[in-house]
């Protein structure tokens, strides 16, 4: 039984619970930024190739207590790095800590690496390079105040870089929180779906994955395929069932727009390099033109937020129509907007039925849920406390 820890944006770390649990991990504990989990070492590769929260899948090879730097080397020194790995391979390490009485990460980090390096220099007379771009074999080293625990890295690029968008925008959504925040909507496919300003199709991507059943991290390679311990035939059978269980490509009702012809020019290459192009029905128009695409559905996106006081001034202006229009045009809908400006639920005058703070990498975000009805949920003013109804 191994352990492993699963990173994915903050704000996600019960769905990847969920999700974890339907993969057959054991021993879930969420913990901020991830959750903790065990199984054997195949599992892992399952969780990187089926795992559409999870940003890397962490190895923990190592956990002790510490007082300084050597007590470090030592941890790391013992382990049987030649049985994981050739030495031909490039490492590199990151180092985080949590209230550690260490001074110096940067020496922490060299203190580590040193002892896998001779570790390998004794046993096989060579020692990994670093590379600190493109390494085989990342590892990650982790210290509260007392304990170290250092763990390799069985990801390598990121989880959330799904190797389809050809294009992107200025503030790209990640594609495991596109997926979490289609998960957090309660969307399932059937439902109709559109994102009425939908950048370079993140959601739709997703949401047209997950309608097909198509792995997320089908065709792309992971960083456990170059351990010695990584089993060939059982990853290819593994391979095999997941592209054999994929649904065919037709129309579904999920439905994206932009107001600029440039970036639904990007969001359609994004479809067609998918071969998705038939699957989302895209389409240019204002959002403040729009008409509901079905009876009921739900409506996820991630609005423009100003950064400079003439893009301020635009959305104070833009916020308010909004509103109105979802009020207006999709009574029965749900509307889930992600934005990172809390002046939003404000000046959308409509009220807010949840908010739930998520993360799009650093940048601080709510997902603002709005259940729209015949004549809108609009905030309403406190009653004078001295009124009386008869």
């Amino acid at each position: 039984m191994e352990k492993f820890f699963a990173t994915c944006p903050r704000g996600l770390e019960l769905l990847l619970a969920d999700e974890l649990g339907q993969l057959n991990a054991e021993n879930i504990h969420a913990a901020g930024g991830g959750v903790q989990f065990a199984g054997d070492f195949f599992l892992c590769s399952r969780v990187n190739l089926e795992s559409r929260i999870a940003s890397r899948v962490l190895w923990q090879v190592a956990t002790d207590r510490y007082r300084n730097e050597e007590d470090i080397f030592r941890t790391v020194y013992a382990l049987p790095w030649t049985d994981w790995f050739d030495p031909r391979r490039t490492i590199r390490i990151d180092v985080s800590a949590t209230r550690s009485p260490l001074t110096s990460l940067n020496f922490v980090t060299l203190k580590i690496k040193d002892a896998v390096c001779d570790k390998f220099r004794r046993l096989s007379g060579r020692r990994p390079d670093v590379d600190t771009r493109e390494p085989d074999i990342p590892l990650q080293g982790h210290l509260t105040d007392r304990d170290f625990t250092l763990y390799l890295d069985t990801t390598g690029e990121p989880l959330f870089k799904r190797g389809q968008r050809m294009a992107t925008g200025e503030a790209p959504l990640r594609e495991n929180l596109a997926a979490g925040i289609l998960r957090l909507a309660g969307w399932v496919p059937g439902i109709p779906l559109l994102d009425p300003m939908c950048g370079s199709g993140t959601i739709l991507l997703e949401a047209a994955h997950m309608a097909l059943d198509v792995p997320p991290g089908l065709g792309r390679h992971f960083a456990f395929e170059k351990l010695k311990i990584f089993d060939g035939r059982r990853w290819l059978e593994l391979l095999q069932r997941a592209a054999a269980r994929q649904k065919s490509k037709a129309a579904m009702a999920i439905y994206g727009s932009d107001l600029s012809g440039d970036v639904l020019k990007a969001a359609r290459a994004n479809l067609t390099a998918c071969g998705l192009e038939k699957v989302v029905s895209l389409k240019r128009a204002d959002v403040l033109d729009l008409s509901a695409p079905a009876k009921e559905g739900i409506i996820v996106t991630n609005p423009p937020y100003g950064v400079r006081l003439g893009e301020q001034q635009a959305l104070s202006e833009f916020y308010p129509k909004l509103g109105n229009v979802l009020k207006k045009n999709f009574s029965g809908w749900h509307a889930y907007l992600l934005s990172a400006d809390m002046r939003l639920p404000k000046l959308i005058r409509l009220a807010a039925s949840r908010r739930t703070p998520l993360y799009n990498g650093a940048l601080e975000c709510r997902l603002f849920e709005y259940k729209i009805v015949e004549g809108g949920m609009r905030k309403k003013k406190p009653a004078d406390p001295g009124s009386r109804v008869c």
